[in-house]
């Protein structure tokens, strides 16, 4: 179990974040990753939180087990395993200060992304007319900056908002997606060799958090407009992915 301060003075703001996405403050928990990742190895980092996701996931898919869009994800997640696929590929054959670097682009391509949403409320209209076989495209994306940074929800967006499902299909679809690519990451991140005893005690140690902040989110969001504090995650996002990728140059 990992003892350093300075790791958990990172880790508690990240995984109350993660909590309060899997709340209801969607997007948060993108924020977590790239914080660890001046802690820790990435790819180690990577690997504490996933057995915390997939805790937190099983309440989203228990709550909206029965509305789910079977179509969307038939056509996505073929792709979303080559994506994880991939991912793995690229984080066994690159160096941590690549992965690093890879973490930071994807959390400032997240951030600007998100920022842009939200100028721009009416999702694309061409994207509700291409063909459902183009789902495997943004499936590989997502999958692919899952596994990378546990941040696979703007591809997926980018693909399901445009289909305009209803607000408790849309939440069960994600919640369903996003639960199967993390056991798929499973066998990847076990052949990376990151679930070592250390690691699994920590997560352990964190996951009560993680789970009042889950608990809190899903009161808080009900109280207070989640869009007051978006502006700042995603600024603080593009910020620190600049300097994970300087500090990888460096």
């Amino acid at each position: 179990m990992l003892t350093d301060w300075h790791f958990y003075a990172l880790a508690i703001p990240a995984v109350i974040l993660l909590g309060l996405a899997k709340g209801g403050f969607a997007g948060m928990g993108a924020l977590s990753l790239p914080m660890l990742t001046f802690a820790i190895d990435p790819v180690r980092a990577a690997a504490i939180l996933l057995p915390i996701l997939i805790a937190q996931d099983v309440v989203g898919v228990w709550a909206f087990r029965r509305t789910v869009e079977w179509k969307l994800l038939g056509w996505m997640m073929p792709g979303a395993v080559l994506g994880i696929w991939l991912g793995y590929a690229f984080a066994a054959s690159v160096s941590p200060l690549g992965v690093m670097a890879a973490v930071g682009a994807i959390s400032m391509i997240f951030g600007a992304y998100r920022l842009w949403a939200a100028r721009h409320a009416a999702a694309p209209r061409e994207a509700a007319r291409w063909p459902l076989w183009v789902g495997s495209l943004f499936g590989i994306a997502s999958g692919f900056t899952s596994q990378i940074a546990h941040a696979g929800q703007p591809p997926f967006q980018l693909w399901v908002l445009p289909r305009n499902l209803g607000r408790d299909m849309l939440i069960g679809t994600t919640a369903l997606f996003f639960a199967a690519i993390n056991w798929i990451k499973v066998p990847a991140y076990a052949a990376l060799g990151q679930f070592t005893r250390a690691n699994l005690l920590t997560a352990a140690a964190l996951l009560p958090l993680a789970l009042a902040s889950t608990l809190a989110g899903v009161w808080l969001v009900r109280r207070i407009a989640p869009e007051r504090f978006y502006t700042t995650i995603y600024w603080l996002m593009i910020l620190v992915g600049a300097a994970l990728i300087w500090e990888a140059l460096a």
